[in-house]
């Protein structure tokens, strides 16, 4: 046991997440107006080491697309604020881009609870972390993505050595160097932030250099499946009176139709936004958009150029 507490401690003191930031030693003597304007310099620069990996966020974003048009599903697993990021993102998905709550999930160190709540030791073991994986009852269509900013969390490594043995495409995001990474993935960002603000509290430069990624992937991936029309999320579900009234608006603005048609259009195709959109631009039936829709995969572009043709 001393042993294995010595390795975290050299492991933990290795990494540059946990090293003291020279720049804000004295952010404690700081007033409220020098802290602020220290943060914001420091996340500045999370957005220029973000797009160092635009190559390899594009690989994720083709891989999740390729996966989902499978019928597979994208599994998030991390702990802490990473394991937060992740259920978040996931959650997000759904009203957003109209899709089922099982085809994006996060799973997070400690369950349910530690969303709110941390979960002591629940982050320790990669025995929980795979067989979270295997209660999920994953398999070779999916994808699963590892969220780790240390790149050691034994809760994320055990569920992606577990989805290796079982075919399964992985991707790890992480933001320290890949150098000083322990198991691989088929797509690897690593997004070295450097030392935070607050020495080790990776829920600041860390946690939003992770949610920058997962918002291209999820957002890349689903424009990749039709979700958007020009720069308009077309496919969001109607589960609130703010997206009822925003779904409106979008067919007004695409269709050039009033208020109360588009209303109109949205109760005859069930609040099914795009296909109120093409039974607006073609003049056609429900089911007519409906059959273009479905012949097309879901993009409206491809359904309005071949009923053209």
């Amino acid at each position: 046991m001393a042993s294995q507490k010595k390795e975290l401690f050299e492991a933990l003191n290795k990494l540059d997440t946990e090293q003291r930031n020279p720049l804000s030693s004295e952010i404690d003597l700081s007033d409220p107006l020098e802290i602020a304007t220290l943060m914001n310099q420091e996340d500045q620069k999370v957005a220029l080491r973000v797009q160092a990996k635009l190559n390899e966020i594009s690989e994720a974003i083709e891989l999740v697309s390729e996966r989902i048009a499978l019928g597979g599903r994208l599994l998030y697993f991390g702990a802490g604020t990473s394991g937060r990021l992740g259920v978040l993102d996931a959650a997000e998905c759904p009203p957003t881009f109209g899709t089922e709550p099982e085809q994006v999930q996060g799973f997070i160190a400690g369950g349910k609870e530690a969303m709110f709540v941390a979960q002591e030791g629940a982050e320790d073991s990669e025995q929980i972390g795979a067989n979270d994986l295997i209660q999920v009852k994953a398999s070779s269509i999916d994808v699963v993505c590892g969220l780790a900013a240390s790149g050691r969390t034994p809760y994320v490594l055990g569920a992606l050595k577990k989805a290796q043995e079982l075919g399964i495409k992985t991707i790890f995001i992480t933001t320290v160097p890949e150098a000083q990474l322990s198991i691989t993935a088929d797509v690897v960002i690593d997004v070295p932030v450097g030392p935070e603000v607050i020495m080790g509290s990776t829920r600041l430069k860390s946690g939003t250099a992770q949610k920058m990624v997962l918002n291209m992937i999820t957002t890349g991936a689903f424009i990749r499946q039709g979700k958007v029309l020009e720069n308009v999320m077309v496919d969001l579900k109607l589960s609130n009176k703010k997206l009822e009234e925003r779904a409106k608006r979008i067919i007004m603005s695409f269709g050039d139709v009033s208020y109360d048609h588009s209303e109109k259009l949205l109760s005859e195709s069930n609040g099914h936004v795009k296909t109120a959109l093409v039974m607006s631009l073609l003049s056609v039936s429900k089911e007519e958009a409906s059959q273009l829709l479905k012949e097309n995969k879901g993009f409206i572009r491809k359904a309005l150029q071949q009923a053209e043709k």
